[in-house]
């Protein structure tokens, strides 16, 4: 029998993580035969992917109907629905958790996309949300906007974890490992210990090929061609050289020798969007050390069942920096269409969550 390629994956030091969560996930048993058998080591949630558990499925409806009858809004009854899923999974995680030594077995909760341009509004909220999880392996999602970053610092300085997302840029990434550093330095000025606090920076990947090869596709010559579906493996091959950079540092040594942990990355936004493309693109091209890949599941299915897993992160990193810096050349203004992806990023998580709230409502 072929050896299962999703198995493979954490040999070579990479953790594959599931994008999904719906409760009958969980209560049927799957999720715990993905840890067994697929070697699944965490799971990631966001407000579009609950609002299809909860419009497209059954599975909570009398939930709904107990809570509505009890006169909860529907903001509540979402965060009492959302807090019980994430709860229960990371429950099953657990042993995982406890082998690993809290290297895996997380499950991540984001906080009400419209607090992504507030900083305090996102601190207090992740407090809460940590504090009613109850739970040592979970991640409070906050997205990497300017107005987050002060959150996060302050967040890991209260010794939450995080799960940092909707990252696009490099000048971006940089600035998520310099707020989580400086989280964990005030921490330890406190004399409060970080030796269990965890944090993963989630680089999110497809959406920039999305955008920016039609924009290549518009600009005659081989150059631009030779660019298109190229950009993104670039950026994330470019992002975990800033990642070794800055974790390999004298700097963090320092935090390194108190038991701090690296802010691993975490390759997001994985599941192919061009059809032209192989389906598990987002998976072969990045699997190395210290990184996790939470995939969709058709993309976790499409690689058990044909993936090559081998370490590939840095094959090609002089190609990938000479293609980035190409990029003004063939009129791709790399980080202001990043800053794009992240403006649109948000809205594409306030969109489905106020849709949400309108069914729940309803």
């Amino acid at each position: 029998m072929k050896t299962n390629s999703l198995k493979q994956l954490v040999t070579l030091g990479q953790s594959i993580w599931l994008d999904y969560i719906r409760r009958d996930l969980i209560t049927g048993g799957e999720l715990k035969r993905l840890i067994e058998e697929d070697g699944l080591r965490g799971m990631t949630s966001n407000p579009s992917i609950f609002e299809k558990a909860i419009v497209e499925s059954n599975d909570y409806d009398e939930d709904i109907h107990a809570k509505a009858q009890a006169g909860n809004d529907a903001r509540t009854i979402y965060e009492t629905i959302s807090q019980r899923d994430v709860q229960s999974a990371a429950d099953v995680f657990r042993p995982l958790y406890d082998r690993t030594d809290g290297v895996d077995g997380y499950v991540s909760l984001e906080v009400n996309p419209h607090l992504a341009r507030d900083t305090q509004g996102t601190i207090d909220e992740a407090r809460r949300l940590w504090a009613a999880l109850d739970r040592p392996n979970v991640f409070i999602k906050v997205p990497a906007t300017l107005e987050g970053l002060p959150a996060i610092r302050q967040l890991i300085g209260d010794g939450i974890n995080v799960n940092v997302t909707l990252i696009f840029g490099l000048p971006r990434c940089r600035e998520v490992a310099e707020a989580y550093i400086a989280g964990l330095e005030d921490r330890s000025a406190k004399g409060k210990p970080i030796n269990r606090i965890a944090s993963v920076a989630s680089f999110f990947v497809s959406r920039i090929d999305a955008l920016i090869d039609p924009l290549l596709a518009k600009q005659d010559g081989a150059p631009a061609e030779k660019a298109c579906g190229q950009v993104a493996i670039a950026s994330a091959r470019t992002a975990y050289q800033i990642y070794k950079e800055i974790f390999g540092s004298d700097r963090f040594k320092k935090l390194l020798a108190q038991g701090a942990r690296a802010q691993r990355l975490l390759w997001a936004s994985t599941g192919t969007k061009n059809p032209e493309y192989s389906d598990v693109k987002y998976i072969e091209a990045l699997i190395g050390p210290d990184t996790v890949n939470t995939a969709p599941v058709e993309t976790i299915n499409a690689y058990r069942d044909h993936g090559e897993p081998q370490a590939r992160i840095e094959q090609d990193v002089g190609k990938a920096a000479q293609l980035l810096n190409r990029l003004p050349t063939l009129g791709i203004d790399l980080n202001a269409l990043t800053q794009q992806l992240e403006d649109e990023g948000v809205e594409k998580f306030n969109q489905p969550f106020d849709k949400l709230m309108e069914a729940l409502s309803q």
